[in-house]
């Protein structure tokens, strides 16, 4: 049997487990009491998955976004929290598939590509990430596009009036890519903090990445840069 919670070691396990001790396999603990788990006598919170978690407020977010913009400037504070939404993006597939693997008992590979996105998303979704829907009807076209709703940066931040969720992009195209094993990268084309009801990223290759951002530093609006995009070579 697996260990409780409380009883894992403070170490970096191999991938995470799910622990079956309470919820036995009750797939998408969507119920935050359930999932988020308190230790006060250590101060430590941890999800369903054994995994550390830390608990912040919107001021937390501002600061973080303010302050390192602060100390290296606006474009290299978003290629810096683009990097850090790829490298958790990355490592986060990988445990993830061990996780997908444990608790349904199947090869990864095995798995339903809309069945598998959803059971990706979910936890961030509980953690406070927001909500997303993906769009690959462009896939013929190397285009991938996803929607989010509820950014937590793009919200703490308020109408700012550019586009702030470049973590965000770091991490979809990170698994995407690990996902279609090839590179590709990202980029948020929308943005909640230009004054949009929702957030939107194109995921492509490097090249057509690139492309859009150019037009979007132009000013062109989604829906034209969505246009242009396709005729870019791959």
């Amino acid at each position: 049997m697996l260990p409780k919670t409380n009883d894992l070691p403070d170490v970096i396990l191999d991938h995470v487990r799910v622990e079956p001790s309470e919820q036995s396999y009750v797939h998408n603990h969507y119920h935050e009491r359930k999932f988020i788990r308190c230790e006060p006598l250590v101060g430590v919170v941890k999800n369903h998955y054994g995994e550390r978690v830390l608990r912040v407020s919107e001021e937390f977010v501002i600061g973080l976004s303010r302050g390192l913009e602060l100390e290296v400037g606006e474009r290299s504070a978003s290629d810096i929290m683009y990097k850090a939404g790829f490298r958790w993006g990355t490592k986060g597939l990988a445990t993830f598939s061990a996780r997908m693997q444990q608790e349904f008992e199947c090869e990864f590979e095995k798995f339903g590509m809309g069945f598998m996105l959803e059971q990706w998303w979910w936890p961030y979704t509980i953690h406070g990430w927001g909500t997303w829907r993906y769009d690959f009807s462009q896939g013929k076209h190397g285009l991938m596009f996803v929607e989010l709703y509820d950014s937590a940066v793009a919200k703490s931040l308020g109408n700012v009036g550019h586009v702030v969720c470049h973590f965000y992009a770091g991490l979809f195209a990170a698994t995407f890519a690990g996902l279609a094993k090839r590179e590709l990268g990202g980029i948020e084309i929308q943005c909640y903090a230009m004054g949009e009801d929702h957030c939107k990223f194109l995921v492509a290759g490097p090249k057509r990445v690139n492309a859009a951002e150019f037009w979007r530093e132009e000013g062109a609006s989604a829906k034209d840069l969505m246009k242009k995009v396709k005729e870019v070579d791959a």
